[in-house]
């Protein structure tokens, strides 16, 4: 299995990659393929690929800011059963975003990701098993992710500027021990993130309200 780098909408992976996406994702959570031209194009943005043959089977797309000292997968995806897709792209992904912190000559206290809540929303994830989201909660609950004690929202990757709800967000820390993350540092993380989006939805924002009313958001079991 090969972990392979796209950075360019043109490269016939990414059109692969993309297919996968909508196979497993809603619609409201896939960028349209034309609009991903210039982000993966963006060398803070890491889109990478698991390649069996000629056969995409796994992606994941992350990213890390030094001036957070944090990073942020932005999606994970496991296309098929019983090739240690997961693990793959884990491991991969974990020494890539040493290097790149190594780099900045930044310590990352963490990453955040948002995950689905299969006991708010059912999803069947194109009917791939590995990405059941029952199975995906607890396997990230293993990995040591722990969910914001936040009510969250965010905004539709369609640009449709419509709340997506069902999801956690959640957060790595690489300090086991630590029991909550500062407000501002969320909230800052989040408007940076979402920056790409111009539609937002009254939601959105009335979350980030309520999120700079507190000092610290409290990681809660997942």
């Amino acid at each position: 299995m090969n972990y392979y780098r796209i950075t360019s909408i043109t490269d016939p992976y990414f059109a692969k990659m993309h297919r996968l996406m909508q196979e497993v994702f809603p619609p409201e959570e896939v960028l349209e393929y034309s609009l991903w031209e210039e982000p993966i194009q963006d060398p803070a943005i890491y889109v990478y690929v698991a390649i069996e043959g000629e056969e995409v089977v796994g992606a994941t797309e992350y990213r890390y800011y030094p001036h957070y000292r944090t990073a942020m997968t932005d999606f994970t995806i496991i296309g098929k059963p019983g090739l240690g897709i997961g693990r793959f792209l884990l491991k991969h992904r974990e020494r890539d975003i040493a290097r790149i912190a190594a780099e900045a000559g930044s310590e990352p206290i963490g990453m955040f990701a948002e995950i689905y809540d299969p006991y708010q929303v059912e999803h069947s994830f194109g009917g791939v098993t590995p990405m059941n989201p029952y199975v995906r909660r607890e396997v990230l609950s293993h990995i040591g992710y722990r969910r914001l004690d936040i009510d969250y929202v965010h905004p539709s990757w369609d640009h449709k500027g419509e709340a997506v709800e069902g999801l956690n967000l959640c957060f790595l820390p690489a300090d086991e021990e630590r029991a909550s993350i500062p407000a501002e540092l969320v909230y800052r993380f989040l408007d940076e993130y979402y920056a790409a989006l111009p539609n937002k939805p009254q939601a959105w924002l009335d979350m980030m309200n309520e999120i700079k009313t507190h000092n610290e958001i409290a990681l809660m079991p997942l």
